[in-house]
């Protein structure tokens, strides 16, 4: 029995066919992703837009806080975060016999001037106790401080008492009084630790 010729039109019809269901399988399974995408783009937009919320801290958390940036301020001679810490009106009491350093403008070339004759330094607080009444707070806390000073390797110890003003929402220092602490019986002699004046002999450092 003769084969019976098939038209090249109708042999193309099933590779057409198969071509057509493939590709509407293809957008079938493209069509969800994409919305998928347009989806998320569009979560993306919106988060974007939405200002970031952030946990309001407590007063004291937020002195503890300032504390942190002042003293991390400090022995990275930074001297704009430094000045973020204190009022312009601070005074600033050290504890060698020199009168009280009064407003920040005062302050500042002082503490440079020390700042310049210390390297490697640390300052670790700890014992920190900080009471809020109001729109006046104090802080008060140990340290201990290591480094060279002029050239010289020195460590010693003392305490801060820091008062702090609330002002456009911000606690800053109005009142900082340092220093160093007394030697006990049978350990040798340490240096006491200003504020930041200049007036001390120069085995002394700076101190916030």
């Amino acid at each position: 029995m003769a084969a019976t010729a098939v038209p090249a039109r109708a042999r193309s019809f099933p590779t057409l066919f198969t071509l057509i269901v493939c590709l509407a399988i293809f957008f079938f399974m493209a069509s969800p992703a994409d919305a998928q995408k347009e989806k998320k783009k569009k979560k993306d937009a919106k988060t974007a837009a939405e200002p970031h919320t952030t946990i309001p801290m407590a007063d004291e958390q937020q002195i503890d806080y300032a504390i942190s940036e002042l003293l991390g301020a400090w022995q990275l001679a930074d001297i704009e975060r430094l000045h973020k810490a204190y009022a312009d009106d601070a005074v600033f009491v050290s504890g060698v016999w020199a009168p009280p350093i009064f407003g920040w403008t005062n302050y500042l070339p002082l503490y440079q001037q020390q700042h310049a004759r210390t390297q490697q330094v640390r300052l670790d607080r700890m014992n920190t106790f900080i009471k809020v009444s109001g729109t006046v707070a104090w802080a008060c806390y140990q340290w201990e401080f290591s480094g060279s000073v002029d050239g010289q390797p020195m460590t010693t110890r003392g305490q801060t008492t820091l008062v702090f003003e609330k002002r456009t929402d911000r606690w800053l220092i109005v009142h900082n009084h340092t220093s160093g602490a007394l030697p006990t019986p049978g350990s040798p002699a340490q240096p006491a630790v200003p504020a930041g004046t200049p007036t001390q002999p120069p085995t002394k450092p700076p101190t916030p």
